[in-house]
């Protein structure tokens, strides 16, 4: 009994001083089938800026428990923040939608001349292990020489493969991956400048 007890007391003494470790997650589109270059006349966009909800404004990832609770994984965290990385993920998929466009989101090139701009208010960015993952996000873009901005909503759900870490990120991406498709099509759908 006594060798049991030193045993054991030496797994837990091991166990809480071993520090747990902490996993980065990106959002990503797949890989281009072939690389876009922009062709003649491919409009430049700028995207941004971009708002999030309050709740996922974290370096961690965030899981909806149900429809009141939420729960904050602390050893899941996203690599970069999520107002980094969504306008990035939105402009890689606009410029391959929009023909090799040049599409910008850092606030060094917000001064530059564009041909569209491009807001998103992203209002829900939500996940769970049930329903994947949800986005909605209302969008305008405004060209460069019309007054009148165009406005819309897309509200995209993506199944997850899973309930971990991963299936998250995937299913996120996708999803906004489908809200990106969107704005895309309201830009081609608009008078080029």
């Amino acid at each position: 009994m006594k060798r049991f007890l030193a045993t054991a007391s030496l797994a837990l003494l091991a166990a809480c001083g071993t520090p747990a470790k902490l996993n980065y997650y990106t959002l990503t589109v797949p890989p281009a089938s072939s690389g876009a270059s922009p062709g003649a006349g491919a409009p430049s966009v700028y995207v941004g800026p971009i708002t999030i909800p309050e709740a996922v404004d974290r370096p961690q990832m965030v899981k909806r428990v149900d429809a009141n609770q939420v729960e904050i994984v602390d050893l899941d965290r996203w690599a970069e923040p999520l107002k980094a990385s969504i306008p990035r993920l939105v402009a890689e998929m606009l410029s391959r939608e929009l023909g090799g466009a040049t599409v910008m989101t850092s606030r060094q090139s917000a001064t530059l001349a564009f041909d569209y701009r491009v807001a998103i208010d992203v209002q829900r960015f939500d996940f769970s292990a049930g329903e994947g993952a949800a986005v909605d996000a209302l969008w305008t873009i405004r060209a460069e020489k019309e007054a009148a901005p165009r406005t819309g909503r897309s509200s995209a759900r993506e199944p997850a493969a899973g309930a971990g870490p991963e299936a998250m990120a995937g299913a996120q991406s996708r999803a906004l991956e489908k809200v990106a498709r969107e704005i895309a099509a309201a830009i081609r759908a608009m008078p080029r400048p």
